[in-house]
């Protein structure tokens, strides 16, 4: 018992087992093993580790977004004229990621609260039956009275008097001039993982440069100052038409990195894309176009509270940060090759599977692949270690 007990042990702790294998000269067997095995091997070293590029950790980065706009309007309306700075047309003014710059409006002046007709189209009555004192409608710019006003033949409501009228949108824009504003974009970002802080304010870029220069995708891809005409050029759209009544377009701030190389190759790029509407579109027809809202100044004048009313017709932007970055690691790159070294056996298994099953001599092979055995006797003239089939 204890020779037994020794044996195991002595078998378990030294004594290796492999594989019997049987070598196939089979022409057709071996090259479909081949082109499987360069299939695989081409796709770990091709896609798994050049395009995907399993053999890197990777990382997103957390930052900030800060932004300025810079320029000045003209308008002159009915011969009043106005002087427009950053301060009358950028909503809101903290330099935000996501702002508006006004390229359009709709003025009404000198409201004040008080009871006057409905705008024509939106309470359209023949008598004070027609109009339900208390009531309102989810068009209309106030409560209704429940007088109807025959010179109008509207609904009198009670609202801020005179109301608003915008079915006429200014064509060409009044603010056609935001065209040469410039916007100036300052992010910065962070890779916590790899302990990497950047800046689009890259190497060379210093208060002298960014004084003179202007973005160009070719020429100054790296200038952090964007001229609006160019960027809605870029994104697609024609100025004038989304200035008219209003849209909507993302500036998409690129960190995409590979610290297996020197950091300063790390460096930002811009695109731009159109985010609301199509440019190719033509249908005057369609509803909600374009992207518009209100504001009011407030004043006093002879102890009466009024205001005045803008619609504001603008270009919203977003500022979008996107980032990836890669550095070799060698956990994933393990993991790549384990992976890859596992796929291989589809090789076998597909050969396996022609030898026994589909081959004229599959019952030869299978013989020489299996050996069956009901009960084990040893035999004295064999090899060491061998076993028989008894019958």
């Amino acid at each position: 018992m204890k020779n037994q007990i020794t044996n195991a042990i002595s078998d378990f702790f030294f004594e290796y087992e492999t594989p019997r294998q049987v070598l196939v000269r089979n022409r057709r067997v071996g090259v479909v093993c081949r082109i499987i095995q360069l299939g695989v091997l081409a796709y770990i070293i091709g896609w798994v580790f050049i395009y995907e590029k399993g053999y890197q950790s990777t990382d997103v980065a957390v930052g900030s977004v800060f932004t300025k706009m810079k320029g000045v309007g003209y308008t002159s309306v009915n011969g009043s004229e106005r002087v427009w700075d950053v301060a009358d047309y950028v909503f809101p003014s903290q330099g935000d990621a996501s702002f508006v710059v006004m390229t359009n409006y709709i003025i009404t002046e000198g409201q004040k609260m008080g009871k006057c007709p409905e705008l024509h189209g939106k309470h359209n009555c023949s008598s004070n039956a027609d109009c339900e004192g208390g009531s309102f409608k989810r068009t209309g710019h106030g409560q209704m009275t429940g007088e109807c006003v025959n010179e109008t033949k509207t609904c009198q409501v009670l609202a801020w008097c005179p109301v608003e009228d915008d079915l006429v949108i200014p064509d060409p824009p009044m603010l056609m001039s935001a065209e040469n504003y410039t916007l100036f974009i300052k992010n910065s970002v962070t890779f916590p993982l790899f302990g990497v802080s950047r800046s689009n304010l890259v190497e060379g870029i210093d208060a002298g440069y960014i004084r003179k220069c202007l973005y160009h995708p070719e020429n100054a891809p790296l200038c952090p100052i964007f001229r609006l005409g160019d960027i809605v050029k870029l994104s697609g759209f024609n100025f004038e038409t989304i200035a008219t009544v209003g849209g909507a377009i993302g500036v998409v701030v690129d960190w995409t990195c590979n610290f297996d190389v020197a950091v300063t190759h790390c460096k930002p790029k811009y695109t731009f894309h159109g985010l609301y509407g199509n440019p190719a579109e033509t249908d005057k027809a369609r509803a909600s176009v374009g992207y518009n809202f209100r504001y009011a100044q407030h004043y006093m004048e002879d102890s009466i509270p009024k205001r005045t009313l803008f619609k504001v017709f603008g270009i919203r932007f977003d500022i979008i940060v996107q980032s990836l970055a890669r550095k070799f690691d060698i956990i994933p790159t393990l993991t790549a090759i384990g992976s890859g070294v596992g796929i291989f056996g589809v090789a076998t298994v597909v050969c396996d599977l022609m030898l026994l099953y589909l081959l004229p001599k599959r019952a030869f092979y299978k013989n020489m692949k299996f050996k069956y055995t009901d009960t084990y006797v040893q035999d004295p003239d064999s090899e060491a270690g061998s076993t028989e089939t008894e019958k």
